[in-house]
C-alpha cells in the first residue's frame, strides 16, 4: 500500500511539474554579448564558447560580476544558476534588478541574494523589493530550498510588471507582490537593469557575521546560463521615460503564461512558503507596527511566527551584488544576519 501511495505521489508530482513547465515554453534565452556587459571583476569572468554561459569567480583579490546592456521598463529576466559548493559561509552570490547607477537617491530593486554557509550547512537566500530609494523600508523575506542548489543548474526568474512581481524558482512562484495605490512610490517604477555578482560578505551573510569566507577553498564558482532579458530596452542615460512607449510590451508581458498564478502554481507556492520561509517582514511587528501595504497577513502564517517576523521553530529540513558594503540592502541585511544561526 505504501507503494503505492508513493507511486501515485510521483505521478502527481510528475504531471504537476509538466503542467508548470508550460509556462515557461516560448521565453528565449540570448547570448551574453548580445544583451550583457562586464560589471567588475574582469579576469574573473570566463565565458564558455557558445557564450551562452559564463561563470563568476570569487577569490581573494576579488569577486566578479555582469550587467545588462540596457536597462528595462518592465520585464522577465531570467537565468539558470549553479551556486559554489564545499564551504561557502561568508559568500554572497545574486542575481537582481537595480538602477542604482542612474538614480542614486531613489533608485529601484528586485532581489535574490543566495547566502553561502559552513560545510555541511545548506544555501540561504532571501528575495527583496525596494522603490523610489526606500532603502529605509526593505522588504526581504529569507527562505531555505528544496535541493542543493550547487549540484545542478536550477532557473531563477523575476517578472516586474506594472501590476505585479513575482519570484520564480525553476516553475514554481514563491513570492508575489501585488501593486496597490497605497503602495506609492515603494512600487518599483523606473527602467532597470539585470545584474548578477559574486562577493565576499563576511561581515554579515552568515551567521550575522560569525563565519568568515575561508580563501583555502578558492576560487568560489557561480555559473550561469540560458539568461533571459524579455522586456522594453530603454536608454540607460534617459532618466525620463514615456510609459507608452512600451505599452505593447507590458501588454505582451501581462498576457504571457508567467504572468498569471493559477490555482495549482498558488498552491505550490503556499506548500513552498509554509515549508522553506523562516523570516517574513509582514510579520515583524518590531520593524513594523502596521505592516506595508502589500502585505496580506493569513492568520494562520501569522501563528507560525515571533513578532521578530522569525519562525517560532526553524525548519531544519533542506532538500550581487557589487562589493561595496554601501548596499542598502548589505546594510538591512546584516542587521537581520545574526537570527540565521540555527
Amino acid at each position: 500500500m505504501d507503494f503505492i501511495r508513493m507511486k501515485i505521489s510521483l505521478s502527481v508530482l510528475l504531471f504537476f511539474h509538466v503542467w508548470l513547465c508550460r509556462a515557461f515554453n516560448d521565453v528565449s534565452t540570448i547570448p551574453f554579448n548580445k544583451g550583457f556587459s562586464h560589471l567588475f571583476g574582469n579576469g574573473n569572468i570566463l565565458h564558455a564558447k557558445d557564450d551562452n554561459s559564463l561563470q563568476l569567480h570569487l577569490n581573494k583579490n576579488t569577486g566578479s560580476g555582469f550587467k545588462s546592456s540596457d536597462l528595462y521598463n518592465h520585464g522577465f529576466f531570467s537565468a539558470k544558476i549553479k551556486l559554489p559548493s564545499d564551504y561557502t559561509a561568508g559568500i554572497v552570490v545574486a542575481f537582481y534588478t537595480t538602477n542604482q547607477d542612474v538614480f542614486k537617491k531613489t533608485h529601484d530593486e528586485l532581489d535574490f541574494e543566495f547566502l553561502g554557509n559552513i560545510r555541511g550547512k545548506a544555501w540561504r537566500f532571501q528575495t527583496n523589493m525596494y522603490g523610489n530609494g526606500s532603502t529605509h523600508r526593505g522588504r526581504e523575506e529569507r527562505y531555505t530550498l528544496w535541493f542543493d542548489p550547487s549540484k545542478e543548474f536550477h532557473r531563477y526568474s523575476i517578472l516586474w510588471t506594472n501590476k505585479n512581481i513575482i519570484f520564480y524558482i525553476d516553475d514554481v512562484p514563491i513570492r508575489e507582490i501585488v501593486r496597490n495605490d497605497a503602495m506609492g512610490g515603494d512600487y518599483p517604477s523606473k527602467p532597470m537593469g539585470l545584474y548578477a555578482t559574486i562577493w565576499d560578505g563576511s561581515d554579515w551573510a552568515t551567521s550575522g557575521g560569525k563565519y568568515k569566507t575561508n580563501y583555502k577553498y578558492a576560487p568560489f564558482i557561480a555559473e550561469f546560463t540560458d539568461l533571459v532579458l524579455n522586456g522594453c530596452a530603454m536608454d540607460p542615460l534617459e532618466q525620463v521615460v514615456n510609459p507608452s512607449l512600451c505599452d505593447e510590451k507590458d501588454v505582451e508581458l501581462q498576457n504571457a503564461d508567467f504572468s498569471r498564478i493559477t490555482l495549482r502554481q498558488r498552491m505550490a507556492m503556499k506548500r513552498f512558503r509554509a515549508k522553506y520561509m523562516y523570516y517574513s517582514y509582514c510579520y515583524d511587528s518590531l520593524r513594523y507596527s502596521v505592516p506595508p501595504p502589500e502585505c496580506e497577513i493569513d492568520p494562520v502564517e501569522q501563528q507560525r511566527f515571533k513578532e521578530t517576523g522569525r519562525l517560532k521553530f526553524i525548519n531544519k529540513h533542506h532538500g550581487h551584488h557589487h562589493p561595496k558594503k554601501s548596499r542598502s540592502e548589505v546594510l538591512d541585511a546584516r542587521n537581520y544576519g545574526n537570527e540565521d544561526e540555527e
